[in-house]
């Protein structure tokens, strides 16, 4: 029995080459059940006919397929499904049911509910996305990145990409931080003091696990990253909210009985402040008078594109009472998800065995394939393109803002890639979010960022990492006409 041609249709939103796209439409015809073993499928040059696409497509697509058993050819007579192919499930799903579970009671933990930043996963298609920490796919270097992880898929790499390393993590990835990455930082390790992580996020969950749970006492910076604060609720820290300035943290706030301090000295999150050298070193002795453990995320330290960038503060430590965490995911690409925790070997063992006993370790290709694209220095050369860049974008965000008199609150001194803005008062963020967001305009409302009864709603953060530079201008624009709108509503 031949399968009618009208049975092939390409989706118009369709993934991939038009060869694997074909691939895909006929195996996925097997797994279902719609095309059985035995039958003959149209011809090349029919199907090509019919889906409008060339004959040698399609029959590389057949050969793939003939390949890996789906199909099997009889000499000129055509492609038949193999008999070899794999079957389809012998039962069929059932309609859904009632949910007769009462999930409230079910349900030991939760962990919705706590604020978050939200990102529409459309983001791109918007026309001015100020939207923070999403790559730019202009600036990305894809050629070297994907020989490097073709490099890592090799033979010499084979065992990096195969075995099981159990709680191991890629020892090139690991000397190439010892040796360039924590040194431009001031820092120096061994490799037994470092312990690679799945992005910062989880660098944060093992410090919070392992440093604040069972009631700790926590001091964080106000406003700060609305993740940490989540992540130290789920451990079941007690949280004391500290004020940033101009400067960034204030040490002699840290109230007394504190047991760990969270700080982002080199860029505070969300207000872009540094914190300087005198802070630093009053941040650290208010630490050891307290004997309190300082955990430090790094997270933008690369991109200092203004001047270098200060020295990290775990390099002032002279205690080891600091533990560092860094991200390769804000500097490459955010779904990497790859980053690192530095310290004393002591904690680097707990965290490390927590990290084995949730995930074992982050995957090994993703591992070799970074170890590689920075060994062979494609990973600098990306930095000072992006840091060229940006700071060309900085300069246009900041006459633009300047030209229609809007209001920034915060920015880097040594570079970033944010701008921490505040909008008249008794004007609401989330609501001109929600406006401009019709315009085609993304911004990020800043009341997430603070941990507060009744927040701040007036403050919002500008991101200019993933807009061109010839839109951002006409973007600033459009947030002045709806801040203008907005006021005219709120005059008596």
């Amino acid at each position: 029995m031949a399968i009618p041609v009208e049975t092939f249709q390409l989706p118009p939103d369709g993934q991939g080459t038009l060869q694997a796209r074909i691939q895909q439409l006929v195996a996925e015809g097997i797994l279902s059940g719609r095309f059985r073993h035995g039958e003959k499928l149209p011809s090349s040059r029919r199907l090509a006919q019919h889906l409008g696409v060339s004959r040698i497509t399609v029959t590389l697509a057949y050969t793939e397929l003939l390949a890996n058993d789906y199909l099997t050819s009889k000499g000129r007579s055509g492609y038949y499904v193999s008999d070899g192919a794999p079957e389809p499930p012998a039962f069929f799903p059932k309609s859904p049911e009632a949910d007769r579970v009462d999930w409230d009671a079910a349900i030991a933990r939760r962990f919705t509910g706590a604020p978050r930043l939200e990102k529409p996963a459309d983001w791109a298609q918007y026309r001015f996305p100020f939207i923070y920490g999403q790559t730019d796919p202009q600036l990305f270097d894809h050629a070297n990145w994907r020989l490097c992880a073709m490099q890592a898929l090799g033979a010499r790499d084979f065992d990096a990409l195969t075995r099981d390393q159990f709680d191991r993590d890629d020892p090139e990835l690991v000397s190439f931080i010892v040796r360039h990455t924590l040194p431009r930082r001031g820092i120096m390790a061994d490799p037994d003091q470092i312990l690679i992580t799945m992005g910062a996020q989880n660098a944060l969950w093992l410090t919070a696990q392992l440093l604040a749970a069972g009631g700790r006492r926590v001091a964080i910076e106000n406003p700060s990253y609305p993740d940490l604060r989540a992540l130290l609720l789920h451990a079941g820290a007690r949280i004391t909210p500290v004020a940033v300035d101009q400067d960034g943290l204030t040490p002699d706030e840290i109230p007394e009985g504190t047991q760990v301090i969270y700080t982002t000295p080199s860029h505070q999150c969300p207000t872009s402040a540094t914190l300087p050298r005198p802070r630093r070193d009053a941040l650290i002795a208010r630490a050891a008078e307290l004997g309190a453990v300082i955990v430090e995320d790094d997270y933008e330290f690369e991109m200092a594109y203004l001047r270098p960038p200060s020295p990290a503060l775990k390099s002032l430590d002279q205690d080891g009472r600091v533990i560092y965490a860094g991200s390769f995911s804000k500097s490459l690409f955010p779904g990497l998800r790859l980053g690192y925790l530095v310290g004393p070997q002591a904690f680097i063992r707990e965290a490390r065995a927590l990290r084995t006993s949730v995930l074992r370790h982050p995957p090994g290709h993703i591992q070799r394939t970074t170890a590689h694209f920075l060994r062979l220095g494609h990973y600098d050369a990306l930095i000072r393109r992006m840091g060229r860049k940006l700071a060309r974008r900085r300069t246009v965000i900041e006459e633009a803002i300047a030209e229609h008199g809007l209001q920034i609150a915060g920015r880097g001194t040594h570079g970033g890639s944010s701008v921490w803005m505040e909008a008249p008062a008794g004007m609401e963020t989330s609501r001109l979010a929600a406006q401009l967001r019709e315009r085609s305009v993304l911004i990020e409302p800043g009341a997430p960022f603070f941990d507060e009864p009744n927040p701040p709603r007036q403050f919002y953060r500008l991101g200019y990492s993933s807009i061109p530079e010839a839109r951002i201008a006409e973007g600033i624009a459009e947030i002045a006409q709806a801040i203008s709108r907005n006021q005219a509503a709120l005059a008596p």
